[in-house]
C-alpha cells in the first residue's frame, strides 16, 4: 500500500470527519487525540474504561504518536499511583505474556493524572493546560486536535462537569478537530429529571457532541440484530404478528447487590436494567428497516417504536425483592425497591399489534444470562401432534456463551415416526474459534472517536423511553406498588411465571439447550 493510500485508510478508520485523497509529501499532520477519563479513580473507570482503552491500544486503534490519556478526579494521587492502581485491571496478575507486559508499560506511559474538583475552574484550567502541552508536543495544529471527555461519574455532577469542560477545555477553533462528551447511565430518574439534565447539557453542547452510552448497544450479538433481521430473506415474511406469538427479552443474575445495595436502592431493577438496556434491545427487535445505516436513520426508527408503546397495565407487571436484600446495612429496612421485575409492553402498530414483548430482569436468581427469545405460533393443522414438543423459537443468547439458535421439531432418528425438538445452532465459541469478541466499551469508545452515533441514545429517544416507565416508577416510589418476596437462587416470584403463561408463552418441558463443546 502506498503512502497516500495508507494515509486515507488510517484517517478514515480513526475518526476523521471526511476522507480526502492527498499526494504523498503534501499530507497535513493528523490532529492529536486527548482522551480524558473523569472519575479516573472510580470503579467504572478502573474496571471498564481504562481496560477498553488498553485493548484498543493493543489493537492499534490508539497510536502512541497521536494519543494521550488523562485521568481526572478529586483523589490526590500521582501519575505513578494511578498507573499502579490500574495495572491489575489491565493484565492478569499471573500468566500475562511478555508482550502483554511490554504493551502495558508503553500504555501506562500515555496516562497522566490531574487532580481537581468537579465544580471549580482551577482544576479544569490545569487539565486544559496539560492537554494543550500534549497537543503542542504532538505538533498538532490548533483546531485540528481532538478531545474526548468520558464522564465515568454519577449523573448528579454531569451539569457542573459539562459546564467546566465548556468553559475551560474546549477545542480553540474548528479546523476539523472536535470536542465530544460521553455520559453514562442512569441519565435521570424519571422523565422530568432526564429532561432537566438534557436541557442543561444541551445548553452547553450540540447533540452531535453528546454520546449517551448504553453498553448493551456495544454487545456483539446486539449489534448483529440489524444484520440478522434485514440481511436474511427468510426472516422478512416471518417477523410480524401473523407468525410470532410473543417476544421475551431477559436479563438474569445469580448474585445480589454484592455491597452495592445503597447505590442500587436509589434506582431499582427497572431504572438499572429494563428502562435502558432491555428497552434498547426491544427497539432493535421491533423497528422497521431504516432507509440506510446512517445513525440518524436507525435512531429515527427506534424512536417510532418507543412512541408506539401503549401505557403499561398494572395487571401486566410483577415486581419482586429477594429475601435478605434489606439485610444490607446500606439498604433501608422498609425498602420498596424491586430487585426483580417482569413487565409486558405492547406496541400499537401494524406489525406488532397483539404481540406481548415481555421484559424480565432480576438479581439473585438461579442462573446468569441475557437473551432474546422469539416464540412463534403453533403450527396450524398439526398432523404430527407436535404441540407437546414445544413451539419453534429463535433465541439470541447475548451472554454468557454467545449463540444464535433456532428451536425446531425434527424426526427422532430411528425406525419410528416420532417427533422431537432439536436446534440449528450457531455458537460463537465453536464457530469463531480464536476470534476475540470485543468488549462493548471498546466498540463504543472507538465509535465515539470515529464520530459514529449509531449505537448511542439520542435525546428524543431518551425522552420516549422515560415516558413509558415514569408513571410505573412513580407508583413504586410512592409505595403504591409492592414487590413480592422471593427466595435467592429461585426463578423469582411464582406470579411472574403465571404472567408469562397468561401472555401466551408456552414453556418447552424436557428440552434444554446446551452450548456445544469445542
Amino acid at each position: 500500500m502506498g503512502t497516500s493510500e495508507w494515509h486515507i485508510e488510517r484517517r478514515a478508520s480513526f475518526g476523521s470527519e471526511s476522507t480526502i485523497a492527498r499526494e504523498p509529501g503534501n499530507v497535513p499532520e493528523s490532529g492529536s487525540l486527548s482522551i480524558v477519563v473523569l472519575g479516573a479513580s472510580g470503579d467504572l473507570a478502573k474496571k471498564k474504561t481504562f481496560p477498553a482503552l488498553f485493548h484498543l491500544y493493543r489493537q492499534g486503534f490508539l497510536p502512541p504518536d497521536e494519543v494521550h490519556i488523562f485521568g481526572y478526579a478529586r483523589t490526590k494521587i500521582s501519575d505513578d499511583e494511578l498507573r499502579d492502581r490500574l495495572r491489575g485491571y489491565l493484565v492478569p496478575e499471573k500468566g500475562a505474556s511478555a508482550q502483554q507486559l511490554e504493551d502495558l508499560e508503553k500504555f501506562l506511559k500515555l496516562i497522566k493524572y490531574v487532580c481537581g474538583s468537579y465544580d471549580s475552574e482551577d482544576g479544569f484550567r490545569l487539565l486544559d493546560k496539560e492537554i494543550s502541552e500534549h497537543e503542542y508536543l504532538k505538533n498538532s495544529v490548533e483546531g485540528l486536535s481532538r478531545r474526548l471527555f468520558y464522564l465515568a461519574l454519577p449523573p448528579s455532577v454531569y451539569p457542573s462537569v459539562c459546564k467546566m469542560i465548556k468553559t475551560c477545555c474546549m477545542n480553540k477553533s474548528d479546523l476539523g478537530g472536535w470536542t465530544r462528551v460521553v455520559v453514562e447511565k442512569p441519565f435521570g430518574r424519571d422523565l422530568q429529571s432526564a429532561e432537566e439534565l438534557s436541557t442543561e447539557i444541551g445548553k452547553l453542547f450540540e447533540e452531535p457532541q453528546i454520546y449517551r452510552i448504553d453498553h448493551y448497544l456495544g454487545k456483539e450479538l446486539v449489534q448483529n440484530l440489524l444484520v440478522l433481521r434485514f440481511a436474511n430473506r427468510f426472516f422478512l415474511p416471518l417477523w410480524n404478528r401473523d407468525n410470532i406469538d410473543n417476544v421475551q427479552i431477559v436479563f438474569r443474575e445469580d448474585f445480589g447487590t454484592e455491597g452495592r445495595g445503597g447505590y442500587f436502592d436509589q434506582y431499582g431493577i427497572i431504572r438499572d436494567i429494563i428502562q435502558n438496556h432491555l428497552l434498547q434491545v426491544l427497539c432493535l427487535v421491533a423497528m422497521e428497516k431504516p432507509v440506510s445505516l446512517k445513525p440518524e436513520h436507525i435512531r429515527d426508527e427506534k424512536v417510532k417504536v418507543l412512541e408506539s408503546v401503549l401505557p403499561i397495565r398494572d395487571d401486566e407487571v410483577v415486581l419482586g425483592q429477594y429475601e435478605g436484600y434489606t439485610d444490607d446495612p446500606t439498604v433501608p429496612d422498609e425498602s420498596n425497591t424491586p430487585t426483580f421485575a417482569t413487565v409486558i409492553l405492547r406496541i400499537h402498530n401494524e406489525r406488532w399489534e397483539g404481540v406481548p414483548f415481555i421484559l424480565k430482569a432480576g438479581k439473585a436468581l438461579n442462573s446468569r444470562k441475557a437473551e432474546i427469545r422469539v416464540q412463534f405460533k403453533d403450527v396450524p393443522g398439526d398432523i404430527f401432534k407436535c404441540q407437546k414438543q414445544g413451539r419453534n423459537e429463535f433465541v439470541i443468547r447475548l451472554q454468557p456463551s454467545e449463540a444464535i439458535y433456532m428451536k425446531l421439531t425434527v424426526k427422532q432418528p430411528g425406525l419410528e415416526m416420532s417427533a422431537v425438538q432439536s436446534e440449528l445452532d450457531l455458537s460463537y465459541g465453536q464457530r469463531y474459534q480464536g476470534v476475540t469478541i470485543p468488549e462493548a466499551y471498546e466498540r463504543l469508545i472507538l465509535d465515539t472517536i470515529r464520530g459514529d452515533q449509531q449505537h448511542f441514545v439520542r435525546r428524543d429517544e431518551l425522552k420516549a423511553s422515560w415516558q413509558i416507565f415514569t408513571p410505573l416508577l412513580h407508583r413504586i416510589d410512592d409505595g403504591d406498588f409492592k414487590p413480592i418476596l422471593y427466595k435467592p437462587g429461585s426463578r423469582g416470584p411464582r406470579e411472574a411465571d403465571q404472567l408469562l403463561e397468561q401472555a401466551g408463552y408456552v414453556q418447552t418441558h424436557g428440552y434444554i439447550w446446551i452450548p456445544p463443546t469445542l
